[in-house]
């Protein structure tokens, strides 16, 4: 059976149902910085987290580590991990840090990274909205890194870095899908630079 999934026509005030393919979604999913206080169905975070589960990883390694926070009190201290680009996961649901052992992993950025954007694209295909916060390489002006904060928020074994905090809920902004028209398809290259 087919899962039927509302989409905002933006075009009008009229809303749809639509069965969405890759196509629409990858044209759908914008970061969302907004949500409301509607909490998330379990079945529909189990389903975000299975579409990170069955991402694809470097030798089929799946070393990446998933913590979902849907703590008030934790998500307001994520938020403060890092000077700027995290306050508004203040307002979100639900979080979830994606992790990797640098050590064990040489690709765990990028495997990471793939099971990120794949929760984000499930996210989407059941009307929900997200935003990749970025946590690598981030941290405080005082010097303190965001994995030390995050590991300390969270009980998180020092072998684990974070990635990145996917921010999820019910998206209380509007957003118009990608531009077709604007697609840098100048950025693509045939054969040679």
């Amino acid at each position: 059976m087919d899962k039927w999934i509302i989409i905002r026509i933006f075009a009008s005030a009229n809303i749809y149902k639509t069965n969405m393919d890759f196509k629409e979604l990858v044209q759908m999913r914008r970061s969302h910085r907004k949500f409301t206080e509607e909490e998330i169905d379990g079945e529909d975070v189990k389903t975000i987290l299975r579409a990170g589960l069955m991402s694809p990883t470097s030798k089929g390694q799946r070393a990446w580590q998933f913590v979902v926070v849907d703590d008030k009190m934790d998500l307001e201290k994520l938020s403060d991990a890092k000077d700027m680009g995290g306050q508004f996961l203040k307002g979100a649901p639900l979080a979830i840090v994606v992790l990797g052992d640098p050590m064990q992993n040489d690709c765990w950025v990028e495997d990471g990274s793939i099971a990120a954007i794949s929760m984000q694209y499930q996210a989407e295909e059941l009307g929900l909205g997200t935003c990749w916060i970025q946590m690598r390489g981030r941290g405080l002006s005082d010097g303190t890194s965001a994995d030390t904060v995050i590991q300390g928020v969270l009980d998180i074994p020092e072998n684990l870095s974070c990635l990145c905090v996917l921010a999820v809920g019910h998206k209380a902004d509007e957003r118009k899908p990608q531009n077709e028209e604007k697609l840098k398809w100048e950025n693509v290259h045939l054969n040679k630079y």
